[in-house]
């Protein structure tokens, strides 16, 4: 990739996994109870039709990752997940209550934290309280994130035979240097044996989450990392950009020098020399960061042009409604987002009052909308389409203007009232998708506020 595009382009940016992103949401119009209504809508008009999904927050860790800027509770004492999990199924009751029907789940991740911090019958406790009162759809997909030091056995078969086919294993990089810097520490031979293992009881999906970027990282660690990831040939990826944002994620990220972080040129060398080591064992490059076989759910969603993102990621099941259960989860009704509280003491006394535990949301605009199907577009497709009388908005010509730069370096084509990402443009997706972004623009963002976009 060409090093004077990369300066050019590698500014602060949001990473999309929504529309407006959480910075700019309008707190002072968004209430509990238009919520509630967005929530009872989205239920009452696809329901029926393709089911709605569930992102389940388990914040629990016992040591801290100091790369990670989720929400997370750092402790040892599991004698916390019992009264967690009934807190959350108390949620889950919550929003039983808005439904006037059985709801049908399509799709069910849990993350966190560490999910498998919590015990597999407890996690077993969990998914069975949630099933009790719902049905599933046709084609259902549950997943969960999995830490290689603490996924045994046991949890897989468990998960397993309750539903789950998909697994992630957390590995960042190899290197014992890096890995000492980012306090996680695990061998090749962890990571082999969760893998495997998940096959061998019948997982179809085992994906694995690799970063590059990352603190003492070097271009000769990620190669490593993708030779050794090419040995256990995990059907799909998450290769994606260390986000250093230490004013957001705590006390972890504070830790690292920031001359101890690649950037730039040397940054975006180990991403590109990753990309070609992955395509040339058969990954496909889906979306933004992520990589999957022919043979994987995300591939199949990118050729049938179904592929969807939202606050977990790109998924190959597109509901309306997602409902995010748990501390700091989101939730999306496709007109609105709502965001749990962060602290496991405040989110467990709202719940016991009967009290949706929701801190702040947006409920979207008419153009807020327009806006967020152009991104989707962008984000899943590499294109969207103007002349469409749903995508169509005023403001369209003011972007235009603002990609000028980007259509004479060759990032988009416009034709015929069709935008369209080239091959070199892909990598500058966030860059594209910021000149649709109205209330970025309108409201000069702060510098701070997001990671660097290449």
């Amino acid at each position: 990739m060409c090093s004077t595009l990369v300066n050019k382009y590698n500014i602060p940016g949001p990473r999309y996994t929504s529309y407006p992103t959480v910075p700019y949401w309008d707190i002072n119009t968004f209430t509990l109870k238009g919520w509630k209504k967005s929530v009872k809508d989205s239920f009452d008009s696809s329901n029926e039709e393709e089911g709605l999904s569930i992102y389940i927050h388990l914040p629990f860790c016992e040591s801290m990752c100091t790369f990670c800027g989720c929400n997370k509770r750092i402790t040892k004492r599991h004698e916390v997940e019992i009264p967690y999990i009934h807190t959350l199924l108390k949620e889950w009751s919550l929003y039983l209550k808005i439904f006037n029907a059985r709801p049908k789940i399509k799709e069910l991740h849990l993350g966190g934290g560490t999910p498998t911090f919590f015990s597999p019958e407890n996690l077993e406790l969990l998914i069975k309280g949630v099933l009790k009162h719902a049905d599933l759809a046709e084609g259902y997909e549950f997943s969960f994130e999995g830490h290689p030091n603490n996924t045994t056995k046991e949890h897989l078969e468990t998960l397993y035979n309750i539903g789950f086919r998909r697994v992630s294993f957390g590995v960042q990089d190899y290197d014992p240097v890096v890995q000492n810097a980012i306090h996680r520490i695990q061998s090749f031979d962890t990571v082999k044996y969760g893998t495997e293992t998940a096959r061998e009881i019948g997982y179809t999906s085992v994906g694995h989450d690799i970063i590059f970027g990352l603190p003492f990282q070097t271009s000769a660690a990620v190669t490593n990392t993708i030779l050794k990831t090419k040995e256990l040939a995990p059907d799909r990826l998450a290769y994606y950009s260390y986000a250093h944002v230490p004013w957001q994620s705590g006390n972890g990220q504070r830790g690292f020098n920031e001359m101890d972080i690649p950037a730039g040129k040397e940054k975006r060398a180990q991403y590109e020399t990753g990309k070609s080591l992955l395509e040339e064992v058969g990954y496909i490059e889906i979306g933004m960061d992520h990589f999957a076989k022919k043979n994987d759910s995300l591939y199949q969603a990118m050729k049938d042009n179904t592929l969807h993102r939202n606050f977990m990621g790109y998924t190959a099941s597109k509901t309306k409604l997602m409902i995010g259960l748990g501390v700091s989860a989101i939730g999306d009704s496709w007109t609105g987002f709502a965001q749990n509280v962060k602290g496991v003491e405040e989110y467990t006394h709202l719940v016991n009052e009967g009290i949706l535990p929701v801190y702040r949301g947006h409920l979207l605009s008419q153009k807020d909308e327009v806006v967020r199907k152009h991104i989707l577009n962008l984000m899943c497709n590499f294109k969207t389409d103007f002349e469409s009388a749903e995508l169509s908005f005023e403001e369209e010509e003011q972007i235009i203007f603002r990609l000028e730069e980007m259509i004479l370096d060759d990032l988009v084509e416009v034709k015929k009232g069709k935008l369209i990402i080239t091959e070199k443009g892909k990598s500058f997706v966030r860059n594209i998708c910021m000149a649709f972004d109205l209330r970025l623009q309108q409201e000069k963002p702060e510098t701070n506020l997001f990671s660097q976009t290449v």
